[in-house]
């Protein structure tokens, strides 16, 4: 449900943050709101779908992948009903106040993207939560044997919404970044996000086995997914065969993971 929840946070944050002579606003009697406010809500929102994960998985033993998928599906159209409300009626989202898309489309120095600080904030932020705190380790112990990191004490259920709803948080960031970028949003933003995060983790050797995995890789498989995105993009192949390649690359990032760990998976 990654890349639902990017489209949600993006339509929900720039449909708050038109310029009042916008022509075609979300929300024409919606008073000038400071941007954090719209922001905070589109990330709060996100959360709470992110413990509606966590919930599914942890109290009815749900499969993550099924869980999400099911999530995914109720977002992107909660997100459609409410990118289709009058007087919009499912337009592309314009007319972003400036002091919002600044956030993502300043340049350091006129040259570097503001989103890469950010983005090596966040990289800094996440390497200190999973490898500096007991919250860090208590997923490393779930993801490695759930009902040995059970039996040691950690708190499995709490473990488990903090986790979804941190995931949660991080793509309702994502998808306000998104809309700041782009200064727009449509219901459509994020769609096959997830796709593209699977394949960097399980390029970046993160197993999906559980328990395996460290931040410096996800970030190695990012760099290395997005060189491959953009060198495709650079030599003129088409997207219809960008596609095609993007899922041979998935196929075999999990073809690899599976035989490396299978004992784990299977046994």
């Amino acid at each position: 449900s990654a890349g639902r929840m990017v489209g949600l946070a993006a339509v929900i944050s720039a449909s708050m943050l038109q310029v009042p002579t916008y022509a075609n606003r979300f929300f024409p009697n919606l008073p000038a709101l400071p941007v954090f406010i719209p922001i905070i809500i589109a990330i709060l929102v996100c959360g709470v779908f992110g413990m509606l994960n966590g919930l599914l998985v942890a109290k009815f033993n749900m499969h993550p992948f099924i869980a999400t998928l099911a999530t995914q599906v109720i977002i992107y159209g909660i997100c459609s009903l409410y990118f289709d409300l009058p007087p919009n009626h499912s337009q592309p989202i314009g007319g972003i106040k400036n002091d919002f898309t600044i956030i993502a489309q300043k340049k350091i120095g006129g040259k570097v993207s503001i989103l890469i600080p950010i983005a090596i904030l966040v990289t800094v932020i996440m390497w200190f939560v999973l490898n500096k705190t007991v919250f860090g380790k208590n997923i490393y112990a779930i993801g490695g044997n759930m009902e040995a990191a059970r039996v040691s004490g950690v708190n499995v259920f709490m473990t488990l919404i903090g986790i979804f709803a941190l995931a949660g948080i991080l793509y309702g960031f994502g998808g306000v970044l998104e809309a700041a970028r782009t200064a727009g949003a449509t219901n459509n933003y994020g769609e096959g996000y997830e796709l593209d995060a699977i394949a960097a983790c399980c390029v970046g050797g993160v197993s999906l086995a559980g328990g395996i995995g460290k931040i410096s890789g996800i970030v190695i498989g990012v760099l290395i997914f997005t060189v491959i995105q953009y060198g495709l993009q650079f030599i003129g192949v088409s997207p219809m065969w960008q596609q095609v390649i993007k899922g041979v690359i998935i196929a075999v990032a999990v073809a690899v993971d599976l035989s490396k760990y299978k004992k784990v998976l299977w046994h």
